[in-house]
């Protein structure tokens, strides 16, 4: 899902100065959490970094915010006698790492890779998620070779944007799937490439708009800590599986997807 082989820009660490005058809590010390090994940015909360909006993982609805990942995100909390507290982040700043300079956690439909290991600790998988090419009816774009040499509409940092350009496309990047979908709804691109989870739920309700291609990709997203911070790892590896073994990850996951 978002993705990036990109080097760290001076667009995340302004994303990261803005968070540290946006978040919560300010520049308050860490605290330790209480009967916990880890730190905490804010004493009594679990502070989550989240791009927003990326629907159906993390947007606001009537005021609030929502989606798959921020109810994960109240479990974990839950567990741990925590409130949730959500930071919006820029992207670029949650897939480098910098964001544990102002979150406990980073959760933003994330994908696990080995260059990210590097910078962050991953939780175990909590979805797989490969990739899916959407037109207009009547387009004449049926599959990933009639794209080719097409304008194709990609959300910026992701595996849409990588996966396209390798493939010959005429990828147009965007800064979220609201900005990809509202482009080809209105003809100034061909097509748009992305997650199934994210393509499939905005086209749900839009009759011109249809599944031409999906691809493989073996993707998996974790929920992201600091470097060397396992042990708040092992307490959200703890809550996945309790969610897993109770059936209410599968619901969770149906919920927003609406699939198990």
């Amino acid at each position: 899902m978002r993705i990036t082989k990109r080097l760290t820009s001076a667009l995340a660490i302004t994303a990261v100065a803005a968070l540290s005058l946006s978040a919560c809590g300010g520049s308050s010390p860490s605290s330790e959490s209480e009967g916990e090994k880890f730190p905490l940015k804010s004493e009594g909360k679990l502070t989550v970094c989240s791009d927003i909006p990326y629907e159906p993982f993390e947007f606001t609805k009537d005021g609030k915010i929502v989606g798959l990942d921020i109810d994960l995100a109240n479990e974990i909390a839950k567990d741990l006698d925590l409130e949730a507290s959500i930071v919006d982040s820029s992207f670029d700043a949650i897939e480098s790492g910098l964001f544990s300079t102002q979150c406990d956690l980073a959760m933003s439909s994330l994908s696990i890779t080995e260059e990210r290991k590097g910078n962050m600790d991953f939780s175990n998988p909590y979805l797989d998620d490969d990739l899916m090419l959407i037109a207009r009816k009547g387009s004449g774009i049926t599959d990933l070779e009639s794209a080719k040499g097409k304008r194709v509409a990609v959300q910026q940092a992701t595996t849409g944007e990588s996966y396209g350009q390798d493939n010959d496309m005429e990828t147009v990047a965007y800064d979220d799937s609201g900005l990809q979908l509202q482009a080809l709804i209105s003809g100034q691109i061909d097509a748009a490439l992305g997650n199934q989870s994210v393509m499939g739920y905005a086209i749900k309700d839009i009759d011109d708009i249809e599944i031409v291609d999906e691809f493989s990709t073996g993707e998996q997203l974790g929920i992201a800590a600091a470097k060397g911070n396992t042990e708040l790892v092992e307490k959200v590896n703890a809550t996945l599986s309790r969610l897993e073994e109770s059936g209410d990850l599968a619901k969770i996951t149906e919920k927003w997807l609406g699939t198990k």
